[in-house]
């Protein structure tokens, strides 16, 4: 019987991660060891989909589990799929059910000496990002508590990786934001000195560069950039 303690302090180790210079990998290893030493559970997997909606296999206990969740991606079978679509818990069904829902994972299981297999999903309200496989070689089923603190161990783990892809989207946005602002200041940069040198309007001069950059299939600040260093043609005219 694990120990309320011993559960706190891996749940406080878990979310610890969530600090600065967060390592995706290291967080989602953490996770499964942490389920099979908490859950006393063989082994343990997790899949996180893709920005398509593609599940993929991201971390593993043992290599036989990662083999196995593999083998329910190519098949398109087993508890964890059925687990991420319907954004639900898929634990304890009873062996003839498993083996009538998912035949091949089935037995790709037996094949593997794994009793069963059960699945907890990755889950914000509404917003599903993977779930979680747990495999069990002695029992065919876990217990109401050790369901609970899977479902608080992938909850932890949600929130985490969207905090951490709410930070990078963040920054990532910052970052465009950032060149955007650099980017516009370049263009008044080069408007001035086309205007000046062409004696047009900034609003002509514009034109000249944003016309040249269609026209030969360029990008915009490419031409920008030509204009400041002095490589631009300086022969070209509004109506070039």
């Amino acid at each position: 019987m694990i120990s309320q303690q011993r559960v706190l302090i891996r749940l406080v180790e878990l979310a610890d991660t969530l600090v600065a210079e967060f390592d995706v990998i290291d967080f989602m290893h953490t996770l499964v060891e942490t389920s099979v030493e908490l859950l006393g559970v063989d082994a343990a997997g997790l899949m996180l989909s893709d920005r398509r909606g593609h599940l993929e296999v991201v971390a593993s206990s043992t290599h036989q589990a990662r083999l196995l969740e593999l083998f329910e991606l190519q098949h398109e079978e087993g508890p964890c799929l059925d687990c991420y679509r319907e954004g639900r818990t898929v634990a304890n069904l009873d062996p003839v059910q498993a083996e009538e829902r998912w035949p091949a994972f089935a037995a790709a299981v037996r094949e593997a000496r794994f009793a069963s297999v059960h699945a907890v999903p990755l889950r914000l309200r509404d917003e599903v990002i993977g779930a979680m496989n747990l495999f069990l070689a002695d029992r065919s089923t876990l217990t109401p508590d050790e369901l609970s603190l899977a479902q608080a161990l992938a909850d932890v783990a949600t929130i985490g990786l969207l905090q951490e892809r709410a930070v990078r989207e963040q920054q990532i946005l910052a970052e465009q934001l950032q060149g955007a602002l650099t980017s516009r200041t370049r263009i008044e940069q080069a408007k001035g000195v086309l205007a000046e040198r062409h004696q047009l309007t900034p609003e002509a001069a514009f034109v000249v560069m944003r016309t040249h950059a269609r026209r030969n299939g360029r990008p915009l600040l490419a031409i920008v950039t030509e204009v400041i260093d002095g490589t631009f043609d300086q022969s070209l005219r509004p109506d070039d």
